[in-house]
């Protein structure tokens, strides 16, 4: 990650799992690769979706948009889970509170075994 490019994005697929992984800021500017990178993840159907926040040092309000119109597409159909281990992330998101829709967690593997258990559900 550079100045000129102030986000990274990647997707993973495991077992019915689509992990997203972001780091950097999440603004204005960086919203639309924020936007396509959760969209990629949704493209395979997965049953559960983990979007990684652990290095995003700035989440704006767009960003947190973008998190809330995710949840409110997928609805009930598809668990999803944030991963934000500090404040940078995880603040915003319980001032907004947002974490009362989306559940928070402090790492990858608690929010899949999270999720995997509300899945078998």
């Amino acid at each position: 990650m550079s100045a000129a490019d102030p986000i990274t994005t990647s997707v993973e697929h495991r077992e019915g799992v689509a992990l997203v992984g972001i780091g950097g800021e999440i603004d204005l500017s960086t919203a639309p690769a924020f936007e396509a990178v959760i969209a990629e993840a949704l493209e395979e159907d997965p049953r559960v979706l983990v979007i990684d926040l652990s290095e995003v040092t700035f989440i704006g309000s767009v960003g947190l948009r973008i998190l809330a119109g995710t949840q409110e597409k997928v609805g009930k159909s598809i668990p999803i889970a944030v991963v934000a281990d500090h404040a940078a992330a995880s603040r915003p998101m319980q001032l907004t509170g947002l974490d009362n829709l989306i559940s928070l967690y402090p790492t990858v593997d608690e929010a899949l075994t999270a999720l995997g258990q509300a899945a078998c559900d």
